[in-house]
């Protein structure tokens, strides 16, 4: 065989290069890519494109309130905001107006004579009726939310009823009707400007217009303007209870503030979602979002509207409104009419007047069967949330659980094939990714409930930022931010270590390469354990069925496609790149855009909540609200900034996230602590409370000889005495100034008994006399209660002892034997009613078998601590004392009222065990 020639061989062999790695190529540009990774100034201004944009999406979905009209703009068919505060401003001027006053029946005179003139200009082929509607007593018994373990009665209601309906078809129109409903009373501390004679402004203007226009209707519309819901609903439920126009309702909507105007949102739909369907078709402005009642609904808001009665007593649905802006007034003197923002009616008011006139045209109107019967085989509740305020989408239960079981199978099996084919390296990567997730809230939360906790050590007040909300950024937002970075750059660093003995195995790099690898790779995967926290929340939404698990697929689907789109590769071969920062832009454009604006209003209501959070006054630490603010905040941060911190740690920004967060925290401190800033002003008010309080509890068939002082005690976390300073009068403050007021307790307040012996008198003390106690194989009592003077009283009793009661008033059955529940070891009974209620009760009372003579029991000593009744009675009447204290009261200082609030002169009295 001949033999290749030597020089041949050579001479291929030089020619042929020698075999590369597969990703030799990509090293090349590797250096060149380190070198142009992001620099600090990029991060700046992605920082405030960012800022500027959630600020926008808040600005144009919550703020952005259209034109008042006036009434020549609006024409006699249309809404007008001038016309509608002319109605609230003349309701505001009678001052509080509660239920049982004088000034009540001034505002509900004032209405009855407006709806009188709607139905004299009304339209001549429009029948309008006209009712002033007195309701008998009644008793409610709901048995959820804030009413467990209470009964409600009432007595003397008066409610003025307006139903509109056209002339030509009344049989049809009167048999199926759309209920409007709001409440005229206020509470006794405000004159309720926002809650809520802007609701029944809006409805006086929506009737005029609505009058003109129902000749075309199929379906009639009732406007109730009742009062008793500030004392626990009473007014919807006697009107529900007792009218016969209630039997005709097959849809109600309620009107609501929790705060003074703004945009009027929905927060409660349903059940049925043919309601909120046809608003989100209807409404010019449409404003709502099922996260508010998922919240409402959890019990986290502390709060009841007599929507709850529409849909629990009467099984209707429909849809409830409320405003919320500056929540902080809610209840106190400073829900008034100057800050009342300009627009807000017109918005509910353009919003409702083209809902109902839909509806009220519709020949769909759903009866109530029908909406059960649907509702039992399927046809679910409605997902819905608004887009910048012009735009709601609303989708069912159903279609919900769709999506989501689909967002969540696909994902799962992306996972599971880049999981595949990245071997156990990729999934060991996964659970450090994870890892830093985890590390990111727990360092987020910590930093900021850290600087919760110190806040009221070293500040005049320990909720500082009440009437300047901006300084939780600083005092919270900027703590967390920093732990947030902190924790994830711990989990970096662990991702990192694991990594490079992964690269370490690839001989071919060198050490330099490898280092720069691990980086861009550690980078990625803190990148992606975005969308498994996303997914994570989306499964558990998921399942329990939470509406707003919506956000979920939200802020998981766009950042996914994004950056499969710009930056995934199934070549195992190319080595990792740095992230664009249009992967980032592309992915969090559409999460901003649904979700800032929410973010920040809920966040706004929570630090309102905060003047009403204790309340048992002092019976929770004063750092407890900072957590749960901080805790919000720390929450949202991390949920929302894993994708954009994930970024951070390849650029030169990390050194001025630290300085700028530094700085940030030290000026809020700062202008906390130098009083700067105050924590209340005029405007944004502490809420208090000034009681002259006679207490004769513990005193049953003895002499009287009653303790008189006045209680000074605060909803608002913190100490008082500042105020005890300016107010002096002879307050000593201290957590020994208890005070049982039957419906909530005073654990820390201020006395004075000073000069308390005037304005009152032994004959108003409220008596609870045993008139027969039968002993036998059932123990019966029978006690008959005097309230003396007061419609207004609270009477617990003790269901250890107690096993049923029958309550009476003028011989009439108000509470019947059955079905009660308690809390804590108490029944409550709240009574309110007009100046004809009754003040004379027969109580019966069932004893347990526990509490018989006979029985053995062993807790027997504690349980005679308790007394079996506590009775509290409230008068409207100011004694000299209480005057002087009110007059010096701080003008940073308001009275804070609710249905469990007593009023300026309280009486207690009790009935022990073994009377």
């Amino acid at each position: 065989m001949r033999k290749r020639p030597e020089t041949s061989r050579s001479s291929n062999s030089q020619q042929r290069p020698p075999k590369q790695p597969p990703y030799a190529n990509s090293t090349t540009n590797l250096s060149s890519s380190m070198k142009s990774i992001r620099s600090g100034s990029v991060w700046i201004i992605l920082s405030a494109v960012i800022i500027y944009s959630c600020y926008s999406v808040h600005y144009y979905q919550f703020e952005n309130l259209p034109s008042p009209l006036t009434a020549e703009q609006a024409g006699k068919r249309g809404f007008s905001e001038i016309q509608a505060i002319k109605h609230v401003k003349a309701l505001t001027d009678f001052g509080p107006h509660p239920v049982g006053s004088e000034s009540l029946d001034l505002a509900l005179q004032y209405v009855l004579a407006e709806v009188e003139n709607i139905k004299k200009n009304a339209y001549y082929e429009v029948d309008v009726e006209v009712d002033f509607f007195h309701a008998k007593t009644g008793a409610n018994r709901l048995t959820s939310g804030l009413f467990r373990g209470k009964t409600l009665v009432y007595a003397d209601l008066k409610h003025v009823v307006l139903r509109i309906l056209p002339k030509f078809t009344p049989n049809q129109a009167a048999d199926n009707t759309i209920l409007v409903s709001s409440h005229i009373d206020t509470v006794f501390s405000t004159g309720g400007a926002g809650d809520c004679s802007s609701c029944v402004a809006v409805m006086l203007e929506l009737a005029r217009g609505i009058s003109q226009w129902a000749h075309g209707f199929k379906n009639g519309v009732i406007f109730l303007f009742n009062t008793g819901e500030e004392e626990g609903l009473s007014g919807a439920h006697s009107f529900i209870t007792q009218h016969p126009w209630s039997k005709t309702i097959r849809l109600a909507v309620d009107l609501e503030a929790m705060g003074v105007g703004g945009k009027s949102g929905i927060f409660q739909a349903g059940p049925h979602p043919w309601a909120i369907e046809n608003f989100a078709s209807a409404a010019k402005y449409p404003s709502g979002n099922i996260i508010a009642q998922d919240l409402f609904s959890s019990g986290v808001i502390k709060s009841a509207t007599d929507f709850q009665v529409y849909k629990e007593v009467a099984g209707l649905s429909g849809l409830d409104f409320a405003f919320t802006d500056n929540g902080a007034v809610y209840h106190t003197k400073n829900d008034k009419l100057d800050l009342l923002k300009s627009g807000s009616l017109q918005h509910l008011g353009e919003n409702m007047l083209a809902f109902l006139l839909r509806i009220a045209s519709s020949p769909h109107l759903p009866k109530s069967k029908d909406m059960d019967k649907e509702l039992k085989t399927g046809h679910d509740s409605a997902i819905f949330f608004d887009i910048l305020g012009t735009y709601m989408i609303v989708y069912s239960q159903r279609f919900a659980s769709m999506l989501h079981n689909s967002v969540i199978l696909q994902s799962l099996l992306i996972w599971a094939a880049s999981l595949f084919m990245g071997g156990s390296s990729a999934t060991i990567s996964l659970g450090l990714s994870c890892l830093s997730a985890i590390l990111m809230l727990l360092f987020s939360i910590s930093f900021s409930a850290f600087a919760a906790f110190i806040v009221p050590q070293i500040s005049p007040s320990p909720v500082p930022y009440v009437a300047n909300p901006l300084l939780v950024l600083g005092l919270f937002a900027a703590p967390a931010l920093l732990g947030a970075l902190t924790g994830q750059h711990l989990g970096y660093l662990i991702l990192k270590k694991y990594l490079l003995i992964v690269y370490s195995k690839k001989k071919q790099l060198s050490s330099v390469v490898i280092a720069d690898l691990v980086k861009l790779e550690a980078e990625r995967w803190l990148y992606k354990a975005g969308f498994v926290q996303w997914l994570v929340l989306l499964i558990i939404g998921n399942y329990y069925k939470i509406g707003s698990s919506y956000l979920a697929v939200f802020w998981l689907v766009p950042p996914a496609f994004a950056y499969g789109l710009l930056e995934a590769t199934l070549t195992p071969a190319r080595l990792p790149k740095p992230l664009k920062l249009a992967t980032l832009l592309m992915g969090l454009a559409v999460p901003i855009l649904i979700s800032s604006g929410t973010f920040i209003r809920f966040a706004g209501t929570i630090i309102g909540m905060a003047v009403r959070f204790d309340r048992n006054p002092g019976g929770t630490p004063e750092w407890l609200w900072n957590i749960v603010i901080s805790t919000f905040i720390a929450v949202c941060i991390c949920l929302t900034f894993i994708y954009v911190l994930s970024y951070v740690h390849l650029s030169g920004a990390k050194r001025s996230i630290i300085l700028a967060t530094s700085i940030l925290f030290g000026l809020s401190l700062i202008l906390v602590l130098s009083g700067f800033i105050q924590p209340f002003t005029e405007d944004t008010a502490r809420a208090v409370n000034v009681v002259h309080v006679v207490d004769a509890s513990g005193r049953y068939g003895e002499k009287q000889d009653p303790l008189s002082y006045i209680s000074l005690f605060s909803n608002t976390p913190g100490k008082l005495e500042k105020e005890v300073e300016q107010i002096k009068e002879g307050f000593t403050c201290g957590k020994d100034k208890v005070v049982d007021f039957v419906a909530f307790s005073v654990n820390y307040g201020c006395w004075t008994h000073d000069d308390t012996e005037s304005g009152w008198s032994e004959s108003d003390i409220p008596t609870l006399h045993v008139d027969s106690d039968t002993k036998g194989e059932e123990r019966i009592t029978q006690v008959s209660i005097d309230t003396k003077f007061s419609t207004r009283w609270s009477l617990a009793i003790n269901t250890k002892e107690i096993e049923d009661f029958i309550l009476k008033g003028n011989s009439e059955e108000l509470i019947p034997y059955g079905n009660k529940t308690s809390v804590d070891g108490w029944h409550h009974i709240q009574f309110s009613g007009g100046n004809d209620s009754p003040r004379k009760f027969e109580l019966t009372l069932f004893w347990s078998v526990k509490s018989m003579p006979s029985a053995d029991n062993v807790d027997r000593t504690i349980q005679d601590q308790r007394p079996l009744l506590k009775l509290r009675t409230d008068v409207d009447r100011l004694t000299p004392k209480t005057e002087r204290v009110l007059a010096k009261l701080p003008t940073w200082c308001s009275l804070f009222g609710k249905s469990t609030s007593p009023l300026s002169l309280a009486f207690l009295s009790s009935l022990p065990v073994n009377f």
